[in-house]
């Protein structure tokens, strides 16, 4: 019986990178071994145990035949006769393909080390075309190793598995979880350049895949390709460390131009209405979780509101905050401001760059936010027991004289500013 660490936690130490969790693979032993060794048994579709002091993963070395598409159709066989190489060679990539001893030893049958060193994404063997989600995950390392690209022979391959149908046979739920993945990462943009350069982007998400190639006003958007404009706006909000829902907030905003007529453009006017009935559809299919599904159809429908805060009137801005739940969701309402401030600066170009442009709309709309959730609506309430059908009315009134003194606002501009073209 021998133990090796393998995977990640190899090839991060390569790179020089912190360790986080560390996978084992055993080597030469039983699963009624490893049980009287104080294991415990964990795994469903093959044996994994956790050690009985650190809880690290061990796996007994396995392969694994094809059966039925998707990357649920494996049968997975282990016995003390597979080899570590045998093990190996049903991984990924290169770079994930090595494993150390306990003496130091590293084991490298693929080259992963040449591949580190050269930043290649190369998969191990034609096994990789069996598992439709290796697609994903490695678009999420290259959203990761920003630096890496992929090998030319892995990407016709990854075309091919696209072609064959193979992506289409993922589960929503494992689509989701390796995209939010990769939007966590240091640049997400990475993460959909790969999933495009291969096809799979308009299988997994059309709606996405439709924006590349959609133009827009070069006076507010300098980048001109809408998709351009999202891949900077989801690399601005992780440089900011934001969270996951603004993240996918920000991927998702502009859906809506992806279906403007072309002969519309480059207007994209009405794109936040349709947009938001996108999302919805996307987040429908892909099982998305409801704090994430939620901000996105807010940023989707009310982003361009938020680029006009300064244009809109009071009692517009009140309305905003009731569209958006803000009274009782005040955070979540932060959270799109968070979004749209991403749009506004992930709009960079030959010819102009929004990146470092100030953004008082975010400041703006709180402090509005603030003033109006500071109107005592119960006491409101409670001196109009006699009338309550004006109780709603009246609650209004105050939020929006406490929203117009709080900005210092003199002369209201018309209704007729929501029919402007948007800078959006």
């Amino acid at each position: 019986m021998k133990t090796y660490i393998v995977g990640g936690a190899v090839r991060d130490e390569l790179l020089g990178l912190p360790v986080k969790d560390r996978d084992h693979v055993v080597v030469g032993a039983t699963p009624d071994e490893m049980v009287r060794q104080g294991f415990r048994p964990v795994g469903k579709d093959f044996p994994v145990f956790l050690h009985p002091q650190t809880q690290e993963e061990y796996a007994l070395a396995r392969t694994e035949r094809k059966t039925a598409p998707g990357y649920k159709g494996f049968v997975f066989h282990t016995s003390p006769d597979v080899s570590l190489e045998e093990d190996l060679v049903r991984r990924d990539l290169t770079i994930n393909a090595m494993a150390r001893a306990e003496d130091g030893t590293l084991t490298d049958p693929f080259d992963g080390q040449r591949d580190i060193g050269e930043k290649v994404f190369r998969h191990v063997s034609a096994a990789f075309e069996e598992d439709p989600v290796r697609i994903l995950r490695l678009a999420r390392f290259a959203a990761r190793f920003t630096d890496f690209t992929v090998a030319p022979e892995t990407n016709a391959l990854m075309c091919r598995m696209v072609e064959a149908g193979e992506v289409d046979a993922l589960v929503p739920e494992r689509v989701w979880q390796e995209l939010a993945r990769g939007l966590m990462e240091a640049r997400p943009s990475r993460m959909l350049q790969v999933l495009r350069g291969c096809g799979a982007l308009a299988r997994i998400v059309p709606e996405l895949d439709a924006l590349w190639g959609v133009p827009q006003p070069e006076k507010w958007h300098p980048e001109i390709d809408t998709g351009t404009h999202m891949e900077q706006v989801v690399d601005y909000a992780a440089a900011q460390g934001y969270e996951l829902p603004v993240r996918f907030a920000g991927l998702l905003h502009d859906l809506g131009k992806g279906i403007t007529p072309a002969d519309k453009w480059p207007s994209h006017h009405g794109h936040e209405g349709m947009g938001a009935r996108l999302v919805k559809d996307v987040c429908a299919r892909l099982k998305v979780p409801g704090d994430c599904r939620d901000l996105a159809v807010l940023t989707a429908r009310e982003h361009g509101n938020v680029a006009r805060a300064q244009e809109l009137r009071c009692s517009t801005i009140v309305a905003l905050f009731e569209r958006c739940d803000a009274f009782r969701k005040p955070a979540r309402f932060t959270q799109l401001l968070l979004a749209a401030e991403c749009d506004a600066r992930g709009r960079t170009g030959p010819s102009a760059s929004f990146h470092d442009r100030p953004f008082p709309q975010r400041a703006y709309l709180e402090g509005a936010l603030a003033a109006a959730r500071a109107v005592d609506a119960g006491a409101i309430a409670q001196g109009l027991t006699q009338t309550p059908a004006r109780i709603p009315d009246m609650i209004r009134r105050a939020r929006v004289r406490a929203v117009r003194e709080a900005l210092q606002r003199g002369d209201e501009p018309d209704d007729n500013d929501l029919a402007a073209e948007s800078p959006a």
